[in-house]
């Protein structure tokens, strides 16, 4: 299982790359002041990491007592993406709608938007990372798979 230190690393890197991603592609895409994005994509890439770090400790114990593992197959991968975007589009619905003065559909739009982007991005940085960082148990399968 990942360490504090390396799941604070994990979450911080994942919200700076995203949020310069997403920001500039926020505000082309729906017309709107990158400052209006920007103060929208800081506000969710705060609540995203405290929700990353506390959302992935949880998946991975629960994922320890119910396989022994953290391993995580590609169905396993897509289903926690999907699972953390959907709490995060919960917790982030109002604020969207509220700050930009645009309605709850409007919001819920952009919201959806704004989760499949990071959707795609979570299940390619959080592989990319799990290749980069590989935790020492999954050493010899990791060997095993390259031979």
């Amino acid at each position: 299982m990942r360490r504090a230190a390396d799941r604070i690393r994990h979450a911080i890197s994942f919200e700076l790359i995203g949020l310069a991603l997403v920001t500039p592609l926020g505000a082309l895409a729906f017309g709107m002041p990158i400052a209006d994005i920007g103060v929208v994509g800081v506000v969710g890439a705060t609540l995203a990491t405290m929700w990353n770090y506390i959302y992935n400790l949880g998946f991975d114990h629960s994922m320890q007592r119910l396989t022994g593992s953290t391993r995580k197959s590609v169905g396993i991968r897509v289903a926690h993406a999907v699972m953390f975007e959907v709490g995060l589009l919960l917790a982030l619905l109002p604020m969207i709608a509220w700050y930009l003065g645009v309605s709850v559909i409007q919001a819920l739009m952009m919201d959806v938007s704004f989760a499949l982007f990071y959707m795609v991005y979570a299940l390619v940085v959080n592989w990319a990372y799990d290749r980069v960082f590989p935790l020492p148990d999954w050493q010899p399968a990791a060997q095993a798979s390259q031979s």
